[in-house]
């Protein structure tokens, strides 16, 4: 009898047991977490060595071979990576001068870049030249407010691009800056600019309500802000007449932010607008979380390429 009775008292308490551990796994499993990383660059600038240790500016700052080493890092600690670039790509150094660009493509290839916006630097060999080395470049250009219809880059950009990572739906558009009295006519030929808040809302009503995004990012080389130019579009102004878009990534103006501003959009919820200098020697980080149909961001920092 004792022996009888302790098997089925066994028998029950193994029973608790399993069932007690399946609900904690249950509870555990409805708790789910998915970081996206967002890094990014802007206004490189053809940089492609660290800058000297004498250097009065950035001294022993910068390179690409070093950029190449902390991006890969940040891969390995969360695959579901993003890497995207604000333009000017080109002109500040003599590996322009000699190779027109081709080198630039070539590295942001090997860095596995994702996707880039066009800077109006990026027109210096005209816009031929840029036609040129695009079979260099392994990643896509997004520029949705230059109409390159009735020029030889026709086709050759996209105004938006859906990357999905772990789930997630991440949508990018790009946004560059008037070439009209920046840059000279010939350059950049028939190229049509057009009104980038118009084309925001567009690109974003399209992200977000026909394809579904969980998260919108514009790429810009509109500038972070004229204080003595106000009605200049800007990227401040842009997140203020604009909503829905979560991450502005800046380029143009070579503004330092140690983190991203927070404007709030027209939709009464807030958007990040970020950049990171110029030539190289930072990168930009953002990392999103999602949890239970919720977005959080997580971690917001420049983090300096030593």
């Amino acid at each position: 009898m004792k022996r009888r009775q302790f098997i089925k008292q066994s028998a029950v308490a193994s029973s608790l047991l399993t069932f007690g551990s399946f609900g904690l796994q249950s509870c555990v499993n409805t708790v789910s977490e998915k970081k996206i990383t967002i890094l990014h660059t802007n206004d490189t600038h053809s940089h492609i060595d660290t800058f000297p240790a004498d250097d009065g500016k950035y001294p022993n700052l910068g390179g690409v071979a070093r950029r190449a080493t902390l991006i890969d890092e940040i891969r390995k600690e969360n695959p579901n990576t993003l890497l995207l670039d604000a333009g000017d790509i080109f002109q500040g150094t003599p590996y322009f001068n000699y190779y027109g660009g081709e080198l630039e493509f070539k590295l942001m290839s090997k860095l596995k870049y994702d996707a880039a916006t066009i800077g109006n630097h990026d027109f210096d060999n005209g816009i031929d030249g840029l036609f040129a080395q695009l079979p260099h470049a392994s990643f896509d250009f997004i520029s949705a407010n230059y109409d390159f219809k009735n020029t030889i880059m026709d086709g050759k950009t996209l105004p938006h691009k859906v990357f999905i990572k772990n789930d997630i739906k991440i949508g990018v558009f790009g946004l560059g800056v008037e070439l009209d009295g920046l840059v000279d006519k010939t350059l950049y030929k028939e190229t049509v600019y057009l009104d980038p808040v118009e084309v925001a809302q567009e690109q974003t009503r399209i992200l977000k309500d026909d394809l579904k995004c969980d998260l919108i990012i514009c790429l810009s080389h509109l500038g972070y802000k004229y204080s003595k130019n106000p009605e200049k579009i800007c990227d401040i102004t842009l997140a203020e007449k604009t909503k829905d878009i979560d991450l502005i990534i800046g380029g143009h103006t070579h503004t330092f932010l140690d983190e991203p501003t927070k404007v709030l959009n027209a939709g009464g919820t807030e958007t990040l607008v970020n950049q990171v200098g110029c030539y190289g020697v930072n990168v930009g980080r953002v990392d999103f979380v999602f949890s239970n149909n919720k977005k959080v961001i997580k971690e917001q920092k420049t983090i300096r390429v030593t």
